[in-house]
């Protein structure tokens, strides 16, 4: 079963214009773009035929072809990452058989998020559309808590039923809880990892639906399938001692910088 992971960038980006090409210093002092993590990133991941980068940004294009990047022009009137996707699996023929959405915005993804994530999509027959969701541990869950209560918007959050379909994603921290955790107690909140693994069929049909309500509420492609009745496997990942995190605003850079150097990452 061949798989195809796109990485999606734009320059545009609402909050952080430009955050593709944006430095990020390792731990031992090496600068590279988020793009080139995040591309690193994929490559790092096992059982993968294929990896590209789908922008319509000359600038990004450019970066990426000097590491070494495999890039594919997209137009610049997809709304989100999965139209993205979808028009770069076209563009290449639309023959895998699954293909991943790696955001390029999580350079900190590990491998094994996403193995598992296709691992998981395989074993469900019934599932067109998977993604990974990581229990946060009390200083995941109380960062996410920080970000909003500075007004921040950070990272995802889902609540799913008991055979792992999502019920809802939000930008909210959910489900509630009243409770204080330590720093390393296990807690009832999930972060969304921005992973997707898609079958051909519902990644084709994705950008002919209409934006529903509460897509343009939270500003979540993912919610574009539940709105159209179309269930999302939610796969749970384990940390295995790494941290994780996305870089939506400008703060983040420092905070992912300090997980690359607690981490030891080039």
């Amino acid at each position: 079963m061949s798989v195809l992971i796109v990485i999606p960038a734009r320059y545009a980006s609402t909050r952080y214009p430009g955050k593709p090409l944006v430095a990020l210093t390792g731990a031992t002092g090496q600068a590279r773009s988020l793009i080139e993590r995040s591309w690193r990133a994929a490559l790092a991941v096992q059982g993968v035929d294929r990896v590209v980068v789908a922008t319509d940004d000359d600038r990004i294009a450019d970066a990426c072809k000097i590491f070494g990047a495999e890039v594919v022009m997209t137009s610049d009137t997809c709304s989100n990452g999965t139209e993205r996707c979808a028009e770069a699996h076209s563009a290449l023929g639309g023959a895998a058989e699954i293909v991943v959405n790696l955001q390029g915005d999580a350079p900190l993804t590990p491998h094994w998020f996403v193995e598992d994530l296709i691992a998981g999509l395989r074993a469900d027959p019934m599932a067109q559309v998977a993604t990974p969701v990581l229990r946060c541990d009390g200083a995941a869950l109380n960062g996410l808590l920080e970000d909003r209560r500075a007004g921040r918007v950070g990272g995802t959050t889902s609540v799913f039923d008991r055979d792992r379909r999502a019920m809802y994603f939000s930008k909210e921290v959910i489900p509630f809880t009243s409770e204080t955790y330590a720093d390393d107690a296990p807690t009832p909140v999930f972060h969304h990892v921005g992973v997707y693994a898609y079958r051909p069929g519902a990644l084709s049909e994705y950008p002919g639906w209409p934006a529903g309500p509460l897509e343009a509420l939270e500003g979540l492609e993912q919610l574009r399938f539940m709105e159209q009745g179309r269930p999302v496997l939610c796969v749970e990942v384990e940390a295995r001692g790494r941290q994780f995190w996305e870089l939506n605003n400008p703060e983040d850079v420092p905070r992912i910088q300090r997980m690359m150097a607690d981490m030891e990452l080039e």
